[in-house]
């Protein structure tokens, strides 16, 4: 019960959750060759948490979530669809998977990962939609071009807003 008060009391709990499922996340798909970006910027407006390519050149988004509200209330995850092969929600092993399990919450085209800041578990596999061949083409020259920006700014702070295009 004391953790209860304490995540309604302190929002930055949310946060640290939500680092710590991306981290293993992205731990797990490093060990599969799956690169990947936190926070891309997606050309509907919305935020991928996590966003990357796997060796076969998919894109892989998953989307994390770390109460059971949030998952359950969340009506935006479709839009998300049209810019990924492969679809996942990253959860914190505490969150209760019986919402996944049950009739509250089980989208077929959608996997699950549960993960936490050490390593991270494909508790349900994503089927894969193939995006066509174009639309993958410019999400893949995207998501370079983020990391690189990134990359570049990171080395660099100064350099930050030259040339920057939205998007």
């Amino acid at each position: 019960m004391a953790e209860s008060s304490a995540l309604l009391s302190d929002p930055s709990i949310f946060d640290r959750r939500a680092q710590a499922v991306t981290r293993g996340i992205c731990r797990l798909f490093a060990r599969n060759d799956i690169w990947a970006l936190s926070e891309m910027p997606l050309r509907n407006g919305r935020r991928a948490d996590i966003m990357g390519i796997d060796p076969k050149g998919r894109i892989v988004i998953v989307e994390i979530k770390t109460a059971r509200g949030d998952l359950l209330g969340d009506g935006k995850w479709p839009d998300y669809l049209d810019f990924c092969d492969r679809f996942y929600w990253g959860l914190p092993p505490e969150l209760d998977r019986a919402c996944l399990e049950g009739a509250d919450f089980r989208p077929d085209c959608c996997g699950v990962i549960v993960a936490d800041e050490y390593d991270a578990e494909i508790v349900r596999p994503a089927p894969t939609h193939p995006l066509a061949a174009a639309r993958r083409k410019a999400e893949v020259e995207r998501l370079a071009r983020t990391a690189l920006r990134r990359l570049t700014v990171g080395f660099d702070p100064e350099c930050g807003g030259w040339g920057r295009v939205a998007g």
